[in-house]
């Protein structure tokens, strides 16, 4: 079969530039070397994408330009202008973008196979198998992270969307691309192509919609790993090594992560993606409760901090929402300097995604040191004087431990119910993206101290320098 002529030269530079994606990966395991690590992956992805106009007879070559230009453009600005609690959503729509053009790239290469199958070519069937897969996977991997980008950016519910007969529509269509996929192999068309990819799009709307609250998250890592396992395809198809290389990563790290969210929230995976179908769900009623709880002002919270000889503070997405980080930082280092020992205790699905509040936090220069896991800090709750809840809920949750019934049910969480006193900062007592009270609010030793977050830790740090 007729192949696409990459100079050994040129594939010597891809190789570089897959050995620098691998020690990107490498770099961003860890807080002090992400950074370079970021720079490193982003050279080399810079150096594959010219590298084509150096070795190939490029058509279009203007377009393409064109096109380059005004990607990086809306990157560019795009990526400047988020905020850090959309990040989750930025990461789904540079996802699906990603699944999106491998599926597209994949037909475009299914039309030259075909064309080489009526001029009576020799195509291997691994070629076929893994263009078909790429066109499915791409298409699922698109039309599913446009729905997790619509559902974290309220653009629609973040409830699980079941209607009668979603099974069914869902397991017809999937069995319908598995059909027009194996005609793909068996003789290639581009009209197969095209109805496998719009097949996809389907079956990745119907494989999101049933999913809601906190485990959108997750299925964004299981997505992203589906989009990496389509770039490899796609390299080996191209035989282009740094597109196999890169995928390869892509799709490992995601399926890594995946496992690693889900176990974390004490869930598998079959019942993250299909949970609702069978009548759960991961929201509960949402509705804010009337019972009574103990509340304070920021000056009877300042005294419990004040006295306190240990402290640890518990980050959530509330904390990512009011950008109040800045300031809790700034109360952190003001007990530090009195003698308190104050760490930060982070859940590994803290705010929408792992990292969300490590990065959060870094953003305001806290010292990593002071950021402890779970697994790390839970032991300490019981000797601890008093622990401050910012904009967290589900991870502090102890119906997780106590309830069968709650959505949460077996997810690992903080153990913040074991300390001698608790100070929640909340807005409003509105649950938790679950949606279910937290018994441990009605608590006896547990204190709230109701307003936006980065108003109450204002007066609550002018309160603690007044003492």
């Amino acid at each position: 079969m007729e192949s696409l002529t990459i100079p050994t030269w040129a594939q010597l530079v891809f190789l570089l530039c897959a050995v620098g994606f691998i020690l990107a990966l490498k770099g961003l395991s860890g807080p002090r070397t992400a950074r370079v690590g970021n720079l490193v992956g982003a050279g080399a992805a810079t150096v594959a994408c010219a590298l084509p106009f150096f070795y190939a007879d490029l058509d279009h070559v203007v377009l393409i330009l064109v096109a380059i230009a005004i990607g990086t453009a809306i990157g560019v600005i795009g990526a400047q202008r988020v905020q850090m609690t959309q990040m989750p959503q930025l990461v789904a729509l540079f996802n699906g973008v990603g699944g999106g053009a491998a599926a597209l790239v994949a037909l475009l290469e299914l039309r030259r196979l075909a064309e080489l199958d009526e001029l009576g070519a020799d195509i291997p069937v691994a070629y076929l198998v893994a263009t078909g897969f790429t066109i499915l996977v791409g298409s699922v991997s698109f039309s599913g992270s446009a729905v997790t980008f619509a559902k974290l950016q309220e653009l629609m519910t973040s409830r699980p969307v079941v209607f009668p007969g979603l099974p069914i529509a869902f397991g017809g269509a999937f069995v319908a691309a598995l059909v027009v996929a194996g005609l793909i192999v068996g003789q290639p068309a581009v009209w197969a192509g095209i109805v496998l990819g719009l097949l996809g799009l389907a079956v990745g709307v119907l494989l999101v919609l049933p999913v809601g609250g906190a485990d959108v998250p997750i299925v964004i890592s299981l997505l992203n790993a589906f989009t990496g396992l389509t770039v490899a395809a796609g390299g080996y198809v191209l035989q282009n090594t740094v597109l196999l290389v890169a995928g390869t990563l892509v799709g490992a790290s995601g399926t890594f992560l995946t496992l690693l969210m889900a176990g974390a929230m004490g869930r598998s995976v079959p019942n993250i993606l299909f949970g609702a179908l069978k009548g759960g769900s991961t929201l509960g009623a949402g509705e804010a409760s009337d019972r009574p709880v103990r509340s304070a002002g920021p000056s009877d919270v300042a005294i419990l901090l004040a006295y306190a000889e240990r402290v640890i503070v518990v980050p959530g997405y509330g904390l990512a929402v009011a950008q109040a980080q800045h300031t809790l930082r700034e109360l952190v280092d003001l007990l530090a300097e009195r003698g308190t020992k104050v760490d930060y205790a982070i859940h590994p699905v803290a705010g929408r995604m792992p990292g969300h509040m490590n990065v959060l936090l870094a953003e305001a220069q806290v010292p990593y040191e002071q950021l402890v896991e779970m697994d790390d800090i839970n032991a300490e709750f019981k000797q601890t004087d008093v622990v401050l809840v910012v904009g967290a809920n589900d991870v502090v949750n102890p119906a997780a431990r106590t309830t069968p019934s709650a959505p949460i049910y077996g997810m690992p969480i903080l153990d913040v119910d074991q300390a001698r006193q608790v100070v929640f900062m909340k807005r409003s007592m509105r649950p938790g993206f679950a949606g279910i009270e937290n018994e441990l609010l009605f608590d006896p030793r547990t204190t709230l101290l109701f307003g936006d977050a980065k108003d109450s830790m204002g007066k609550l740090l002018a309160a603690v320098k007044a003492l």
